[in-house]
């Protein structure tokens, strides 16, 4: 039973914003995708993507090291870029052919669990929050995604600035769209030099600026992405000008080391962590998060959880969301 008080509860505007690293992948298929391929972390990523031949070859030492300083040291070390083109073929080929399973996954439901005010940006090259998103497509409101390192399965025209699936053709210019740009991880990723990617970053840099719930799912903030988080700390702004706002951290690392991570975008005792995404606030306040807050946190109201039912098929799920969706709709 959905609580009336959370259902007809629309007081803010605001975007609730996500931010998506690779452990949101992992917890999302933590055992693969519809074929059992695995989702890759960057601590496993040459093992998994099958890159272990190559940098044999090369007589490279990759073994217990993240991908991003491996990669950053062939980038970095003049390595012939024939090299370099073929570990990235490598990756673009094993994240390209991912696909989802028949039923609901956590992506489902996240796509379903946020409003078209809302914001989802990932760093992760596989296609399954888009194929998540597009599945669901028509069944409500969903929220913008952006892409912050290119992905495999998006196609941009940039002459009209325009995204989509690979393949499919720009609803401007008719043109066939061009895959993406992946940004690989090095020290200097220069987010300004690719178009695409360079609008991604200042959408986000725009959405953080007003988010008023801002949640990070499986990212660690990686040395390698120093620009990132600089360019997402000048969209945050200070942060004691951000004493209203919320931060959320889902990851299995302990608290005190999350804080430490991300003691840069949370005032005072402004933030929470949990370990698993059914444990969060956007699970347990689907498509109300940030009205959720703004009673419980302005209003000094009780709000009820109303978590999201993880073992509901598809014709279930949709019945489930089908109040708080129509709740949604402006009344004449």
């Amino acid at each position: 039973m959905i609580p009336n008080e959370e259902t007809h509860n629309l007081q803010t505007q605001r975007p609730h914003l996500v931010l998506l690293g690779a452990g949101a992948s992992r917890a999302a298929f933590p055992m693969g995708d519809r074929n059992c391929k695995n989702l890759p972390l960057m601590q496993d990523l040459a093992q998994i993507v099958g890159l272990e031949p190559e940098l044999v070859k090369l007589g490279f030492d990759y073994e217990d090291r993240s991908f991003e300083d491996v990669y950053s040291e062939l980038f970095e070390g003049g390595w012939h870029r024939s090299v370099l083109h073929l570990i990235e073929e490598e990756i673009w080929e094993y994240f390209s052919i991912l696909e989802l399973p028949n039923n609901p996954t956590l992506y489902d439901h996240l796509v379903l669990s946020l409003r078209e005010k809302d914001v989802i940006a990932t760093f992760n090259w596989d296609p399954l929050l888009y194929k998540a998103w597009r599945r669901n497509y028509g069944k409500a409101k969903l929220p913008h995604l952006l892409f912050l390192h290119g992905n495999v399965a998006i196609g941009v025209c940039l002459n009209d600035h325009t995204k989509g699936m690979i393949g499919e053709r720009c609803r401007k210019c008719g043109q066939h769209l061009k895959p993406s740009r992946l940004l690989f991880p090095i020290k200097t990723k220069n987010y300004a030099s690719d178009p695409y990617i360079s609008r991604e970053w200042e959408t986000l840099r725009r959405v953080l600026a007003n988010a008023y719930i801002f949640t990070v799912f499986g990212y660690g903030a990686p040395k390698s992405d120093v620009e990132a988080i600089s360019l997402m700390k000048e969209g945050w702004g200070r942060t004691r000008e951000r004493n209203l706002e919320q931060v959320e951290i889902i990851d299995i690392k302990s608290k005190e080391e999350l804080y430490d991570t991300w003691r840069d975008f949370i005032y005072s005792n402004n933030y929470w962590t949990s370990t698993s995404f059914y444990e969060s606030w956007i699970a347990r306040h689907p498509r109300r998060s940030c009205d959720a807050l703004w009673r419980w946190i302005m209003d000094v109201q009780p709000v009820s959880d109303n978590t999201i039912p993880v073992s509901l098929g598809f014709e279930e799920l949709g019945k489930w969301y089908k109040p708080i969706i129509e709740a949604e709709a402006p009344t004449r």
